[in-house]
């Protein structure tokens, strides 16, 4: 004698375009659902009514549907929609006029039709209200133009940062190669780069990008503050190894800030990338802060000897402003650069990475 199969507890409600189906099955495997003839047949393995079961039903609809459902499976429950051909209302669900008794309304999400019709007529107001305001702003003639240049912009820094990285890379780990001809050899791809960065200040003035302004003066000016004033001018810094390490660690920082802002400028996110970008900064921004750190201590001596761009005052005052003294500044201005960046970053990271807010339903 076959044994009687089990039927699920199902719970439907509708709209005048969907039919939504909740089906009480946990932890559902391997379900099988199709619409042949307008009839829609059910069979899954799941935690119902009765126990751990293959449980399945069938409903052979009022009216017309479209033979495509959409699944969608919970640890608790089993969601199915399903189009209707036309839209309407119907007076009930099944064909038959009496009720299956695993049926039941999902008074969760129902409706009635005057209930409906106005949520319809709410959903059509708010798309034609939006359609009203996206007319109602101006078409950037540029604004393909300011895309392909930003693309650029992102593209060359992230080449040229990668130069040095590799390059650096390749000649301390394979070639066997010193700390101390860092500067020598990639000076020239590094004051490149960072006189491009101006670029930076400029696109958050003219509203090109949406970046705060302050932070970018803040990195700009401090990194080339060290480039050009304390490693240019000073020929006894150029062969220190704390060169390489500055270096090394603005261009791991790069490596993954440009990539994922050229993709921004084309609307595309890859998420491996954006938590790097909002992740790897934690590590490196103390560090690169910290080499520049040493470099600016190393270098005191050297300008404190040499008296390089201290300033004589004319007499009476008979005053002379010391570099030395300024570098000593600097360095409590470096580390409130730091902390600032890194508030910043943080917000950053909380906004991009931090836990969605679930909608009310």
């Amino acid at each position: 004698m076959a044994t009687p199969s089990l039927r699920p507890h199902v719970h439907w409600a509708q709209r005048h375009r969907e039919l939504y189906l909740r089906v009480e099955l946990s932890d559902v495997q391997h379900p099988d659902i199709a619409i042949t003839d307008n009839v829609l047949r059910f069979k899954a393995q799941g935690h119902g009514a009765k126990g751990d079961n293959i449980y399945e039903f069938q409903i052979e609809f009022l009216e017309p549907v479209e033979p495509k459902p959409v699944c969608r499976v919970t640890q608790r429950q089993l969601n199915i929609t399903v189009q209707k051909k036309e839209s309407n209302w119907w007076e009930r669900l099944t064909k038959q006029e009496k009720r299956p008794l695993f049926l039941a309304p999902d008074f969760d999400r129902w409706l009635d039709e005057s209930d409906a019709e106005m949520e319809l007529k709410e959903k059509e107001e708010e798309k034609i209200n939006k359609m009203k305001i996206e007319s109602r702003v101006p078409k950037d003639p540029f604004r393909h133009l300011k895309k392909g240049y930003l693309v650029m912009y992102n593209l060359v820094q992230f080449l040229g940062f990668s130069w040095i990285f590799v390059n650096m890379t390749v000649r301390l780990f394979i070639l066997g190669k010193s700390f101390y001809d860092t500067f020598h050899t990639v000076a020239d791809m590094m004051y490149f780069c960072q006189t491009l960065a101006l670029m930076e200040i400029m696109n958050s003035l003219i509203g090109l990008v949406r970046s705060p302004l302050i932070p970018a003066v803040m990195q700009m000016f401090g990194r080339n503050f060290i480039l050009f004033v304390v490693l240019g001018s000073l020929e006894e810094m150029q062969s220190k190894p704390v060169v390489f390490f500055i270096f090394y660690f603005w261009s791991i920082i790069e490596l993954f800030r440009y990539p994922y802002y050229m993709l921004s400028c084309i609307d595309m996110e890859w998420k491996p990338l954006t938590w790097l970008r909002y992740t790897a900064w934690i590590p490196l921004y103390p560090l690169g802060g910290l080499a520049e750190a040493i470099c600016i201590v190393q270098s005191i001596p050297i300008f404190s000897e040499t008296g390089k761009f201290s300033l004589g005052l004319p007499n009476p005052l008979n005053v002379t402003i010391q570099f030395p003294f300024l570098l000593q500044i600097y360095l409590i201005v470096l580390f409130l650069g730091v902390f600032l960046n890194f508030r910043h970053l943080y917000k950053q990271r909380k906004h991009h990475l931090g836990p969605k807010k679930r909608k009310m339903k």
